[in-house]
């Protein structure tokens, strides 16, 4: 088992995802892409359900959210159940490449920290505009890179925290995917990344008792399996942060329009 593969199945059944961020990152998209009661959104690579179900109880739209892993599926259905809003939120195993919806079915999709690992990311944010309706939002929140060339320590770092298969951009590279896929009138808003923050954004959007089962699942996990004891040592072995992160490294909230041809 790889180090990236142990962390999204152990993420999975732990029922913890994760995105550059946190809640505030999400935050924005909601302000950015004008997310309302009533709006069906298009939640890409869900993960555990966290974004789609505080879309449900904070804001009153319905959610579609989607992933690739079948056990996040699982545990996404789980906390729309636990917090009361399976009536306006489901889920469904998908590939962000392929989308298995119809064109011009969503008024917002949004994806955070999922672009960066598709091999053909003009593939997918290419279906996350076929699905818009003109005059909807697409909204990202990716992995940036602030400035090239990477030194080594940097790429290693990223490679371990953010994935091995994923592939970072620079800003003008992901807002270049969207402008490709037609999107028009973008806005774009880069941040550093705060390691510390991001760690304490976590609890922060999952609160204290939902970490506490987090924690609980973790515990009975390790006792429990000789692979994620392996896995939790090769964790352990990854080395602190680089001093020299945050001028290389960050993530970007990426948002533009469908504008419908008739206009």
């Amino acid at each position: 088992m790889s180090t990236e593969e142990g962390f999204f199945d152990f993420a999975a059944e732990v029922g913890l995802t994760k995105h550059l961020g946190s809640l505030e990152s999400t935050e924005r998209l909601i302000d950015l892409c004008q997310i309302k009661a009533g709006d069906y959104v298009l939640d890409v690579g869900c993960g555990v359900g966290a974004t789609s179900v505080y879309l449900a109880k904070q804001v009153g739209c319905r959610v579609m959210g989607v992933d690739i892993l079948p056990r996040m599926v699982d545990r996404a259905q789980e906390l729309a159940d636990k917090q009361e809003v399976s009536h306006l939120v489901a889920f469904r195993e998908a590939d962000a490449q392929e989308l298995p919806f119809p064109d011009n079915h969503f008024d917002v999709v949004i994806t955070e920290s999922v672009t960066a690992f598709p091999e053909d990311k003009q593939r997918a944010v290419n279906e996350y505009a076929r699905v818009l309706k003109p005059g909807g939002y697409l909204g990202l929140n990716e992995s940036t890179w602030l400035k090239t060339p990477i030194p080594p320590e940097i790429a290693s770092w990223t490679s371990r925290q953010v994935g091995s298969s994923a592939t970072p951009l620079l800003s003008e590279e992901w807002s270049g995917l969207m402008e490709n896929a037609g999107m028009k009138d973008l806005f774009i808003e880069i941040q550093e990344i705060d390691v510390k923050d991001e760690a304490a954004g976590i609890m922060r959007r999952y609160g204290f008792f939902s970490m506490m089962r987090v924690i609980g699942r973790t515990l009975k996990l390790y006792l429990g399996s000789p692979a994620y004891r392996e896995f939790a040592k090769d964790l352990k072995k990854e080395g602190i942060t680089p001093e020299n992160l945050p001028e290389y490294f960050g993530y970007g909230i990426y948002v533009g329009r469908k504008i419908d041809e008739k206009d």
